[in-house]
């Protein structure tokens, strides 16, 4: 089972290539989590007599650091085992084992899956296990770690996860004994500093409304579809309450310069004549002469374009 622990260091050390396909957004930040579950112990044999304990439970804490993929942590556990060997009166190992750990854990979390987080990780530290009457028997120990974790809501965190614990053998009444464990445990993780959903984006910028009436070439003179636009225009004022109209007229790029600035404002005027008639008071519209600017149809010079006579209602 120590094979895990192997596999777990060497997924660990390929994460840079893996960084580039985490994909949902996180903030680092520093965690606390409380994490319990159950422990079992398998291929114990002390003083050449082999026991099944039977299944246990674990308890801890951990406090850590998350950089967005990549976790680091101190994790304190207290695992327990009852069993019905029997060795000697008032010895600790007596009916249970009883083991405290403190690790130094290293994990990865692949972010690809949404609020979904499988993690892969290692760690290595110190236990305490049951020896003669108390935990005194101080040991290495190591474990591999295979979870998956789920974001249920911004800076909290649910995490299952299976490990192998093991250690170097601990000693009872001289003689050494092996230790290995599998753990299936779970963590309510709590992350400080974590950034809230980040606010909705603005609604987009509502253009005023605007019309647009056209002219006939070299006429200011106003169509019966110009007509029906204007009354459209002035209906949206009225239903608008308080507004402002600008009328502004253009011409094509035929004739000369200063006529076509002459005739692009008798044009803006005749739809002011006409949006007055049609209720809208005169001193909300304000009348602008372009001539040949504002094409909206670029030409050249000279060019009779039927888009570029007309005049834009804008209320505002």
């Amino acid at each position: 089972m120590r094979k895990l622990l192997v596999t777990a260091v060497l997924a660990a050390a390929g994460m840079p290539a893996v960084a580039q396909a985490q994909g949902a957004p996180a903030q680092p930040g520093i965690y606390l989590g409380i994490e319990g579950g159950l422990n079992w112990m398998f291929g114990t044999q002390i003083r050449e007599r082999y026991v099944s304990p039977y299944t246990g439970w674990g308890a801890g804490g951990t406090i850590g650091y998350d950089f967005v993929g990549p976790r680091v942590e101190v994790e304190g556990l207290f695992r327990q085992n009852t069993s019905s060997t029997y060795f000697r009166p008032g010895a600790a190992i007596n009916n249970q084992i009883s083991q405290v750990s403190v690790m130094a854990n290293v994990l990865y979390d692949f972010r690809s899956f949404g609020s979904f987080i499988p993690y892969v990780g290692a760690g290595a530290g110190v236990a305490f296990v049951d020896a003669y009457y108390q935990l005194h028997s101080t040991v290495f120990a190591f474990q591999g770690i295979l979870g998956v974790g789920y974001e249920f809501a911004p800076g909290f965190r649910l995490n299952i996860d299976g490990r192998y614990y093991g250690t170097t053998n601990p000693y009872y009444l001289g003689s050494a004994w092996s230790n290995n464990n599998i753990s299936l445990m779970a963590t309510v993780q709590v992350k400080f500093g974590a950034s809230a959903p980040p606010p909705p984006p603005p609604p987009p910028a509502v253009a005023p409304p605007s019309f647009m009436v056209f002219f006939d070439w070299d006429r200011s003179n106003l169509s019966q579809q110009a007509l029906a636009t204007i009354g459209q225009a002035a209906a949206a004022f009225k239903a608008k309450g308080n507004a402002r109209i600008t009328a502004t007229g253009h011409t094509d790029t035929s004739g000369p310069a200063a006529y076509n600035m002459a005739l692009s404002l008798r044009r803006a005027n005749a739809v002011k004549d006409a949006l007055v008639r049609n209720g809208v008071p005169a001193n909300v519209i304000t009348v602008i002469g372009r001539g040949e600017e504002g094409l909206l149809v670029q030409t050249g010079d000279g060019v009779r374009e039927p888009q570029n006579r007309r005049v834009e209602i804008v209320i505002q």
